[in-house]
C-alpha cells in the first residue's frame, strides 16, 4: 500500500507540474497575443486624441498620426489639397489648390485595412441589389493605400496613417516632371505631420503634413521660386468628409443651361433611354417657405474671404463676389448668397468653409474656381476660389501704357487704379461663379456684356481725343448670369413641374437673344463661331478690331517718358510697351473666326428651329480686310517717339518673359516685335481647319471666295506689298519672310488637307513668279531680298525641302489679363 500511495503521490506531482507548465505556456501565449493587438486605449494611452468624423491620435515623440476607423464599408469623400504651394503659375502647384475628390471606403481584410476608391463612372441606378453588384464587379476600383491594424476594439481598428499622410497624394513630383522641371523624390526624413493644422469635426476630419522633395536638374520655373531648387517643401492636406444625406435632389443638365455637367453611365436604364446621365454641379439651397415667391434660405450659401488680402483689393473682392446675390434674388431667394471675412482661427482648407483665397506667385497667372463635389449627385460641398495677386498689377500696367499719366510730380493715377479694381471685382465674381457650378460664356461680350463668366477685354474708348478708361469693365451681374442661377437654383414643387419650368426658362432665354458659347468652341484657334471669343468686345469682331487699332495707334503716338513712374528705370518702358503694342492680339483671333465661320447654338431636339448658318460673305470680307491691316508695315512699325525712348536694360534690371522677342542683343528690337505680331495674325488666317472650311463653303456658295482667292489676298498683303524706304521697309521684309514661312509650312504639314495643299502650291508658284519679276526690277530697291526669297522657293520646288528664311518669333505671354 505504501508503495502504491508513493507512486500515486509521485504521479500527482508530475501531473501538477505538467499542468502548471501548460498553464504558464497558455498564459504566455495569451499574453503574447494581447500584447500584439492591444486595445486602442492601451495603445494610445500617452498620445493626444482629437475627436471628429474619424478620431485620430498624435504621438509627439515619434511624430506619428494614428487613425481610428469605426466605419467600414461605408463610403465617404476623400479630398486632397495643397495649403502651401510653389508660387509658380507655369508649374501650377498653387497655394490652396484642390486635388481630386474621391468616393472611398475603408475595407477590413484580416490584419489589414484597405482604403479603396470606388468607381463612380459606371453604376446601376436601381433598387435591385444584384444588378448594382453586377455593375460594381464589372469595372475596376482602386486601392489607394493599405494599413496594418495596430490596435482594435470591437468593430473599431487603429492604423498608422502617417505613411499615407506623408505620401505624394497630390502628385507634386509627377507634375514637376511633366513640366520638365526636374526629377524629384519624396524625402520622408524631411517631412512631418503638421499637427497644429490637423483637426476633427463631427462631419469631417482634416489632416495636414509638411512634405519635402529632393530633386536633380531643376527647371527654370523651380529655380525662379525656390530658395534651394534641389530641395522644395510644400504642405499637403487630407480631408475625410462624411457624404451628404439623400435629401439633395440632382438637377438635369441641359447644353444651354450654362452649367458644367457631372456624368456617369447608368446600366439600369431602359433600351429607349440614354445610358449617359448628366446632372449639373450646384450647392444645396432650399427656401424656408417653398410656396413664397421670395423667401430666405434654410441655410444660405456663405463664402469667406482670405484675411491676408490687402486693401483696397479686399473691398473690391468682397464687392465683386457679392454681385451673385443679385442673381439669387432674381431666382426667388432673399439674402441667400453672402460673403464674409474668414474667421481668425478658421482653416481655409476646412471643407465647411467656401473660401476665396488671395494667392501670390512669381509671375502673373490664372485664377481658379474649384469645388469639392459629391460625384454621386453633383452636390457642391465646398467652393474654393484661388485669385492670383499679380492680375491687378497687369491691368494697372496696361492702363499705364495706354494713358501715360506721369506728366507731373502730382500725377493723377486714380483712373488707372479704378480700372484695375474694376477688373478685380469682375474676376472675383467670375471665379465664384465657377464654384457655383457655372461654365464660361464667351459669347457674352458680344451680347451687351451679359455675363461675368466671359473673359473681358478692357473696353477702352477715345473720347474727344483722350483715352477713356471709365467703362473698361462692366459692373454687376449680367442677364445671362441671372438666367443661369434661375436654371440651377430655382425651387420647384415636383419633378414634373421642374422639367416643364426649366424647358420654358431655356426657351425664354433663347428668345430674349441671350447667347452662349463655352470652352470647346471658343478656345481653339480653329474655332468657327462668330461670337465665341476670349478677351474681346463688341457685336462685330471685325469692326471692333478696327476700333481697337485706332485706340492702339493713338496711345503709341504719345508713348514715352510719361508712361513711366518716377524713379523707375527708363529701360522698363519696354515691359510697359508690350501690352500696348500687342493690344489688338485677342481681337485678331476673334475676327479670324468670322472667316470660314458658322453660326450655331447648343440645343436639344425640337427646342429651336435649325440655326446652322454660314457667316455671310460681307462679314467675312470685312473680317479679312481688318485682319490684313494688322499685317501692314504701317500698323506694325513703331513711331519714332517710341524708337527713341527705349534704351537697353539698365544695370540691375534684367529682361524677363514680359520683355518681348529680340534679335538685336541688348538693344530693343522693334522689327522682331512686328514679326511676332505678323506670325500671330497669320497663324489665325492660315489655320488648316479654317482653310478647309473656306474650300468647302465656297464649293456650296459661289458668293464666297475660293480658297485660292483667299490665299492670294493674304500673299498680296504679306509678301507683295511695295517695299518703301526707312524703318518700315525692314518691318515689311520681315513680314514677307514670315508670310512665306507660314505658307510653306502649311504645304508641308501632314495635317493640312490635300485639297488645301493644292491651292497653297498654286499661290506659292504665283508668289515665286512675282518675286522673279521684282528681282529684275532696278527700281524696286530691294532686288537682293526678292532674289533670296525666290531662291528659297526654287530650291523647295526642286528638292521638296525648305531652307528656312527666318524663325517664328512669338509674342510674350498675353493671357491672363
Amino acid at each position: 500500500m505504501e508503495t502504491f500511495r508513493s507512486h500515486c503521490t509521485q504521479s500527482q506531482s508530475i501531473l501538477i507540474r505538467v499542468f502548471s507548465l501548460l498553464s504558464v505556456l497558455f498564459i504566455f501565449m495569451t499574453g503574447t497575443t494581447h500584447a500584439g493587438v492591444k486595445s486602442i486605449s492601451e495603445f494610445t494611452s500617452d498620445m493626444l486624441k482629437v475627436d471628429g468624423y474619424f478620431n485620430f491620435y498624435y504621438d509627439k515623440s515619434s511624430d506619428k498620426l494614428y487613425l481610428e476607423i469605426d466605419k467600414f464599408e461605408q463610403p465617404f469623400l476623400f479630398q486632397s489639397s495643397l495649403p502651401h504651394g510653389l508660387g509658380s503659375n507655369d508649374i501650377g502647384l498653387d497655394r490652396g489648390q484642390l486635388g481630386d475628390t474621391r468616393v472611398v471606403q475603408f475595407e477590413s481584410y484580416g490584419n489589414k485595412v484597405l482604403l479603396t476608391q470606388l468607381n463612380m463612372d459606371y453604376r446601376a441606378n436601381s433598387d435591385n441589389k444584384a444588378e448594382q453588384k453586377s455593375v460594381a464587379q464589372a469595372f475596376a476600383k482602386s486601392v489607394i493605400q493599405g494599413f496594418e491594424i495596430l490596435a482594435k476594439n470591437r468593430g473599431t481598428a487603429l492604423v498608422d496613417y502617417t505613411p499615407f499622410l506623408l505620401s505624394d497624394i497630390h502628385g507634386v513630383s509627377q507634375t514637376l516632371q511633366a513640366k520638365n522641371q526636374g526629377s524629384y523624390s519624396l524625402m520622408r526624413d524631411r517631412s512631418a505631420v503638421h499637427f497644429a493644422k490637423s483637426k476633427g469635426f463631427p462631419k469631417n476630419t482634416e489632416l495636414e503634413a509638411i512634405i519635402s522633395f529632393k530633386g536633380s536638374n531643376p527647371g527654370q520655373y523651380v529655380r525662379q521660386v525656390a530658395p534651394d531648387p534641389n530641395n522644395i517643401t510644400v504642405h499637403m492636406h487630407h480631408s475625410l468628409i462624411q457624404l451628404p444625406d439623400d435629401k439633395y435632389q440632382p438637377r438635369a443638365f441641359h447644353p444651354f443651361s450654362g452649367f458644367w455637367s457631372i456624368s456617369h453611365k447608368d446600366y439600369a436604364v431602359g433600351l429607349d433611354d440614354s445610358m449617359d446621365i448628366k446632372v449639373i454641379p450646384r450647392h444645396r439651397l432650399e427656401k424656408k417657405n417653398p410656396n413664397a415667391e421670395k423667401s430666405e434660405a434654410k441655410q444660405p450659401i456663405v463664402y469667406y474671404l482670405d484675411p491676408g488680402t490687402p486693401e483696397p483689393i479686399r473691398t473690391a473682392l468682397l464687392d465683386g463676389a457679392r454681385w451673385w446675390n443679385q442673381a439669387f434674388e432674381a431666382a426667388g431667394f432673399i439674402n441667400a448668397f453672402q460673403v464674409k471675412m474668414l474667421p481668425e482661427h478658421a482653416d481655409p482648407m476646412d471643407v465647411r468653409y467656401n473660401t476665396i483665397q488671395w494667392v501670390h506667385r512669381a509671375t502673373r497667372g490664372w485664377s481658379y474656381g474649384a469645388s469639392v463635389i459629391d460625384p454621386r449627385t453633383g452636390e457642391i460641398i465646398k467652393g474654393h476660389v484661388t485669385l492670383g495677386s499679380l492680375r491687378v498689377r497687369h491691368d494697372y500696367l496696361l492702363a499705364q501704357a495706354l494713358t501715360g499719366p506721369f506728366d507731373s510730380e502730382q500725377a493723377d493715377t486714380s483712373p488707372i487704379k479704378a480700372m484695375a479694381l474694376a477688373r478685380i471685382r469682375q474676376l472675383s465674381a467670375h471665379e465664384v461663379g465657377h464654384t457655383l457650378g457655372i461654365a464660361h460664356n464667351f459669347a457674352a461680350s458680344t451680347n451687351e456684356r451679359a455675363s461675368v463668366m466671359d473673359y473681358p477685354h478692357p473696353l477702352i474708348k477715345l473720347n474727344q481725343g483722350k483715352i477713356d478708361l471709365s467703362d473698361a469693365y462692366a459692373e454687376g451681374i449680367g442677364e445671362w448670369d441671372k438666367y443661369v442661377v434661375k436654371y440651377g437654383y430655382s425651387q420647384f414643387n415636383n419633378s414634373t413641374e421642374e422639367r416643364s419650368q426649366l424647358n420654358q426658362l431655356v426657351s425664354k432665354a433663347q428668345n430674349a437673344g441671350l447667347l452662349y458659347m463655352s470652352d470647346p468652341d471658343a478656345r481653339p484657334l480653329s474655332g468657327a463661331h462668330p461670337t465665341g471669343h476670349l478677351w474681346d468686345n463688341g457685336k462685330d469682331a471685325a469692326a471692333e478690331l478696327t476700333r481697337v487699332l485706332a485706340v492702339r495707334a493713338h496711345a503709341l503716338a504719345r508713348f514715352g517718358k510719361d508712361n513711366l513712374a518716377p524713379n523707375q528705370p527708363l529701360s522698363d518702358l519696354q515691359e510697359i510697351l508690350m501690352p500696348l503694342y500687342y493690344y489688338h492680339r485677342y481681337q485678331v483671333t476673334a475676327a479670324a473666326k468670322l472667316i470660314g465661320g458658322v453660326n450655331y447654338q447648343y440645343d436639344v431636339k425640337d427646342q429651336l428651329p435649325d440655326v446652322l448658318k454660314t457667316v455671310s460673305a460681307q462679314q467675312q470680307n470685312a473680317a479679312l480686310e481688318a485682319l490684313l491691316s494688322t499685317l501692314s508695315a504701317q500698323t506694325l512699325t513703331l513711331p519714332s517717339n517710341v524708337l527713341k525712348s527705349i534704351p537697353p536694360k539698365a544695370y540691375g534690371s534684367y529682361k524677363n518673359r514680359e520683355t518681348g522677342p529680340s534679335k538685336t542683343g541688348l538693344v530693343f528690337d522693334p522689327v522682331t516685335l512686328a514679326a511676332a505680331a505678323a506670325n500671330h495674325t497669320l497663324s489665325a488666317l492660315l489655320n488648316p481647319a479654317r482653310l478647309s472650311r473656306i474650300a468647302q463653303q465656297s464649293s456650296m456658295d459661289s458668293g464666297l471666295w475660293t480658297l485660292t482667292e483667299y490665299l492670294t489676298k493674304i500673299a498680296s498683303t504679306g509678301v507683295q506689298s511695295p517695299l518703301e524706304g526707312g524703318h518700315a521697309s525692314l518691318v515689311q521684309q520681315r513680314i514677307a519672310a514670315v508670310t512665306l514661312e507660314k505658307l510653306v509650312a502649311l504645304a508641308n504639314s501632314e495635317t493640312t488637307p490635300v485639297e488645301v495643299k493644292g491651292d497653297v502650291f498654286t499661290v506659292l508658284h504665283k508668289i515665286n513668279n512675282w518675286l522673279k519679276k521684282e528681282s529684275l526690277n532696278p527700281t524696286s530697291g530691294h532686288q537682293g531680298f526678292y532674289r533670296l526669297m525666290s531662291f528659297h522657293l526654287d530650291w523647295y520646288f526642286e528638292h521638296r525641302k525648305w531652307l528656312p528664311l527666318t524663325d517664328m518669333s512669338t509674342l510674350p505671354p498675353g493671357s491672363p489679363i
